[in-house]
């Protein structure tokens, strides 16, 4: 892994403080909401796999992930205002299976620690009547894992957290400044194996190498796409043969640090031709989309000027014809981009709260006419969110507009040019500020450039 990528504890170690601060004036709204004396927040347990002896890969719970860095199972964190927060740490002891490490790191010294090995011991360390006293956030998949508390994820104390949770701290923007320059590293590495002729197979396993994660490890499937393959959205499988020719090539992957994530996509052409072309200048319309983002914009209203650019754009080019209006009116552009420009961006790759108005859980939804948006609230500073534009030939969504005016204003030879190479996607990842931006994946692919 480059050098660029690794992270700096002592950095982290001084930002940490703060962040638990932050991170414990939310509960505190949430225990004063719901009218409760203690959180129980369960990092979640491994469930089976149906008819078998095995576990799915395990995924702890975010809301855990926000107070320690650690991926483990049956933990749990009680938290009282005013005390110091206990670390219920599970370590089984077990000859099948590698025990967990004990815990270590910057973050230790601010957890009173508590280390069992069995589920039965966590019940004592939890607070005396905490049935009643207590509301538990976590996946229960047993009640056995509540031990007799009766609130569980309680929708108001879930409203306040989830709203909050897009606005990063100082601590969580550099980790994922950190996922950023690891996801890089693997962009990098993924770009060489295809231009060097690889499998879509053959490049992922390069950018798990690259990034030093796992597939599990990785914050969300990665999206390996060479052609055609392009223009499905959430493309899911890596084929281990190469087609006869290739054309393009899309990569939507990401990596994670500490539990925060980071999302990139960048899209390939495999010779200097008109997809080419059409690539860079797809870029200059996803930077000018970039540029727009600041404080107190309706994200909304990007997500329309994204449609508005792609309109004028593929009116330039020739895929279809007609003002921008009309071709957003008639469904055009939606037919070419049916996802939304983007959205938050945090521990989990599509961050909750996107749709909330407020901390009370009020929900503003997406306009009818571009129901995948996933966010639709104004931005603030220090929210972290995709900028994502794309367009491609998806037939199904073409074949849609059969007997509407729009069907007659797009370019089917055009069309037929461009299926083949499926499509174009460009995504970076960006910190809103005041006025503007800071781009972390554009600042983390320009890292490397000044790398010996």
């Amino acid at each position: 892994m480059n050098a660029n990528t690794l992270p700096d504890d002592i950095r982290l170690s001084e930002l940490y403080p703060d962040h638990l601060n932050i991170i414990k004036k939310r509960h505190d709204l949430t225990l004063e909401r719901g009218s409760a004396e203690h959180l129980v927040i369960f990092s979640g347990t491994e469930l089976p796999v149906f008819l078998d002896d095995t576990y799915y890969p395990f995924r702890p719970n975010p809301h855990f992930l926000a107070w320690v860095p650690i991926p483990s199972t049956n933990c749990y964190i009680v938290y009282t205002p005013g005390h110091r927060p206990i670390l219920i740490y599970y370590q089984e002891k077990d000859y099948w299976h590698l025990p967990p490490a004990n815990p270590e790191g910057f973050w230790t010294r601010h957890f009173d620690i508590r280390i069992v090995n069995t589920l039965e011991e966590v019940e004592k360390h939890l607070p005396n009547d905490h049935s009643d006293t207590c509301s538990l956030i976590g996946e229960v998949s047993d009640q056995k894992y509540a031990f007799g508390i009766k609130r569980i994820n309680q929708k108001d104390f879930l409203n306040v957290l989830h709203y909050n949770r897009s606005v990063k701290t100082s601590y969580e923007l550099e980790c994922m400044r950190v996922a950023s320059r690891r996801a890089v590293d693997g962009h990098l590495a993924a770009e060489r194996a295809f231009r060097e002729g690889k499998s879509e197979f053959d490049i992922h396993l390069n950018y798990c190498r690259s990034v030093g994660l796992t597939e599990n490890q990785l914050p969300y499937r990665n999206i390996i796409a060479l052609n055609e393959h392009a223009a499905i959205l959430h493309y899911q499988h890596q084929s281990p043969e190469k087609p006869n020719i290739v054309k393009s090539f899309l990569i939507d992957a990401g990596a994670q640090y500490n539990g925060y994530a980071s999302d990139i996509t960048r899209t390939y052409a495999k010779e200097q031709d008109e997809f080419s072309d059409l690539i860079a200048r797809f870029d200059i319309l996803q930077l000018e989309l970039v540029e727009a983002v600041r404080s107190k914009i309706d994200f909304v209203e990007l997500h329309m000027l994204c449609h508005y650019k792609l309109a004028v754009l593929i009116d330039e080019i020739g895929l279809a014809k007609g003002s921008p209006d009309m071709l957003l009116e008639t469904g055009v552009t939606a037919a070419f981009c049916p996802h939304g420009l983007g959205h938050l961006l945090g521990i989990q790759v599509h961050d909750v709260g996107g749709h909330y108005s407020d901390d009370n859980g009020s929900i503003s939804k997406p306009p009818d006419n571009h129901p995948f948006l996933r966010l639709t609230r104004g931005l603030e500073a220090n929210q972290t969110l995709t900028i994502e534009p794309g367009i491609y030939v998806i037939d199904m969504l073409i074949d849609n507009l059969r007997g509407s005016p729009g069907y007659n204003l797009i370019n089917h030879e055009m069309v037929d040019w461009l299926r083949e190479y499926g499509g174009i996607r460009i995504e970076d990842n960006v910190r809103v500020l005041e006025h503007g931006c800071e781009n972390l994946t554009r600042d983390a692919f320009h890292s490397y450039k000044k790398t010996p």
